[in-house]
């Protein structure tokens, strides 16, 4: 049985339909990436499996782990695993980095989280992804570069060890040292969870150190193309614009 099973899934935002029968399945441990131009509705398929508010699901399944979450709000779908990283990372002042991954912690395992087990672990996942010890104790994303808001998503994904890590596109405004930290942090996750990973991208940085299972893409709200890494070079060589004239027939 899959992880993650996505039946014929419709979603619109403010009445416009943005996301037409996508129907895809992820293994446990297996990583899958989600391609697609700018507007092709990459963005809108992680929130709505998220479970965000004003995504409305006109038609169609989703299933995790064999449960039905079409009800469930985000918070529970996070308690069952799931985990998120924003494209654009919200501040949140008055409330340090720390504390906030350690409160998620215990609402996710609903069990107290030992303070010195987790700022060893804290400690070790900052040093991996190069961040300063010092952002720890600063208030969540509050002054942070994008670099290290991404590196924070990252942070949060390493210590929460989700069953399903979905990335909206994490790589967006990085430079090249950036997104090779964040590969790392990535990679880190697969082998120490052997966790499931949906990754959203309109770029193939990111991707060059990963192990890549399957690569769907996404145009115009239809998924248009599955296929195995192989398709991540024939878009580096060609570009999406094949896959753009295959959306439009």
């Amino acid at each position: 049985m899959a992880l993650l099973e996505i039946n014929d899934l419709s979603v619109a935002v403010n009445e416009k339909r943005i996301l037409q029968g996508i129907t895809l399945s992820i293994g446990e441990g297996e990583t899958h990436v989600l391609m697609g131009p700018n507007g092709a509705g990459k963005s809108t398929l992680g929130l709505s499996l998220m479970g965000s508010p004003g995504y409305v699901r006109e038609s169609g399944t989703i299933l995790f782990d064999g449960q039905d979450l079409t009800e469930l709000s985000a918070d529970k779908r996070a308690k069952a695993g799931i985990f998120l990283s924003f494209q654009n990372p919200i501040e949140v002042p008055g409330v340090s980095l720390s504390s906030f991954i350690r409160n998620a912690i215990h609402e996710q395992t609903g069990q107290p989280v030992k303070l010195f087990s987790y700022q060893k672990k804290l400690a070790a996942a900052m040093e991996l992804l190069s961040m300063d010890p010092s952002y720890a104790d600063r208030d969540l994303n509050v002054g942070f570069s994008g670099g290290e808001k991404k590196k924070a998503e990252i942070l949060q994904m390493l210590l929460l060890q989700p069953r399903l890590a979905i990335l909206d596109e994490t790589d967006s405004g990085l430079d090249v040292d950036a997104v090779r930290t964040v590969s790392q942090g990535v990679e880190a996750y697969q082998e120490s969870r052997n966790g499931a990973l949906l990754i959203i991208t309109h770029s193939t940085r990111i991707l060059e150190s990963l192990h890549v299972d399957r690569v769907h893409i996404l145009v115009k709200g239809r998924i248009v193309r599955t296929g195995d890494a192989s398709l991540i070079e024939e878009i580096n060589r060609n570009g999406f614009e094949q896959f753009i004239q295959d959306g439009d027939r």
